[in-house]
């Protein structure tokens, strides 16, 4: 199993990037709470990663922390949940916000996520609530914020476009896509996994 990856982004356009690490690029599927501090191509990242082998596809899942990729490990073993809706639910939330979800009971909150119905929410609390009981987070206190955007060569037009597609690659519909990415546009928005974070958090509020 691939579980951790060093090596130089030559792509990102969430929620996929590749990854280059001795003369060989990894495609990346990550949620947006990777994204969003991701450094600008070119530079080099460290990822944990878990890799899923199906019969008609092998995918490389990435995640910025250890803990966002337990909590995805933890999800994609309840039942319906795969592993294209637990990256929906990382990139709605980081796994200490969902921790304190499944910690409350509030499945509201999880229902406001692209793919997450009543029943799948209800689900979740039932199956997390034990591996979630004493989330500890590992790098709760240090967190790093996210590095300074590289979006020089990226006019306003690709970078709406970049978020309009993450957002419909996550399940949500063209016409809310768009509508939720022009109400989180606004001059301080620099790079496009801001504008999706923005979108994002728009969205939940407005469900």
């Amino acid at each position: 199993m691939i579980g951790r990856i060093r090596g130089t982004i030559v792509e990102k356009q969430a929620p996929e990037l590749v990854v280059e690490a001795a003369g060989v690029g990894y495609e990346i599927q990550a949620p947006i709470s990777t994204f969003c501090r991701l450094p600008p191509t070119g530079q080099e990242v460290v990822l944990y990663t878990h890799f899923v082998v199906r019969e008609d596809a092998q995918q490389l899942f990435g995640f910025w922390h250890r803990d966002d990729r337990e909590l995805f490990r933890a999800l994609i073993r309840v039942s319906g949940v795969g592993p294209k809706l637990a990256l929906a639910i990382l990139s709605g939330m980081d796994s200490d916000e969902f921790a304190r979800c499944v910690q409350r009971g509030d499945t509201s909150a999880l229902v406001r996520l692209p793919g997450v119905g009543k029943k799948t929410a209800e689900r979740l609390m039932v199956e997390m609530r034990d591996a979630l009981r004493d989330w500890r987070p590992e790098f709760a206190s240090a967190r790093p914020g996210a590095p300074a955007p590289d979006i020089a060569a990226v006019g306003r037009s690709r970078l709406v476009q970049d978020a309009e597609s993450a957002l419909i690659g996550l399940g949500y519909k063209p016409p809310e896509a768009a509508r939720a990415v022009a109400a989180a546009l606004d001059d301080e928005v620099e790079a496009s996994e801001e504008l999706i974070r923005r979108a994002l958090k728009g969205l939940a509020g407005g469900r």
